[in-house]
């Protein structure tokens, strides 16, 4: 089970600072450079360029979609094994689209048929209006990355208009520049879609909502000192 510093401290009661000198002795490497399913290392740690923070909630939204494979009724080779009558090949893909608030890192996430830029409009409009229950009135900017569905789209750009919000893009092949959608994907992909083994691709859509009512409003974030996104608003 894949746990950060803050989630073992939670679970253990020992100090997160001991819990991180603890697994520095022992050469663990950061959750962000591994397998969210294996745990094996799959990536180098990239030294990150100057961390940045808008310093009030709404000042940055950042925008990202993630495809994930669908699993067959029944579970797929997660629960069965990689034999070929299980993978459920051509039953197609859910697209998880995400916006995160830079300052509170609260976020917002739906799965969606597609990643078309009217639907990744029409997404932008809810995420807004989730944003806006939570106490962010307005979305001032918005990054992405340089998808068409995003740099193209028409609709896209008139519904950052009507949020009067101004559109930011990531530097060509910098995805790291949209960095906290990206560590949200990850953490999404481990503690949600991954976390566990499904019986099928409802049973996993089910459960998106109560893991992200728990990521924003109780899971412990290192970035914030400890605490949950909603603690910033």
């Amino acid at each position: 089970m894949r746990r950060g510093p803050e989630q073992i401290s939670e679970a253990t009661g020992v100090a997160a600072r001991t819990v991180t000198r603890i697994l520095r002795r022992h050469h663990m490497p950061p959750l962000a450079a591994c397998d969210p399913l294996t745990g094996q290392v799959i990536r180098a740690v990239r030294k990150s360029a100057a961390r940045y923070e808008y310093g009030r909630p709404g000042g940055l939204v950042h925008v990202d979609v993630k495809k994930l494979g669908k699993i067959p009724d029944g579970g797929g080779w997660r629960a069965h094994g990689r034999s070929e009558d299980v993978r459920g090949r051509g039953i197609g893909y859910d697209y998880v689209h995400a916006a995160v608030d830079d300052h509170s890192r609260l976020a917002y996430a739906e799965i969606l048929a597609d990643e078309k830029g009217a639907t990744c409009a029409a997404f932008l409009t809810r995420a807004a209006a989730f944003f806006a229950g939570q106490g962010i009135a307005r979305i001032e900017r918005v990054m992405t990355d340089n998808a068409r569905s995003y740099r193209t789209s028409g609709a896209f750009r008139d519904a950052c208009q009507t949020l009067g919000a101004k559109q930011k893009f990531t530097r060509p092949h910098c995805p790291w520049t949209n960095g906290k959608v990206e560590r949200f994907n990850r953490t999404l992909q481990a503690e949600w879609a991954y976390h566990q083994v499904f019986a099928s691709n409802t049973e996993r859509a089910d459960a998106l909502a109560p893991w992200l009512h728990f990521y924003n409003t109780g899971r412990r974030h290192t970035a914030l000192g400890g605490q949950p996104p909603i603690s910033r608003l």
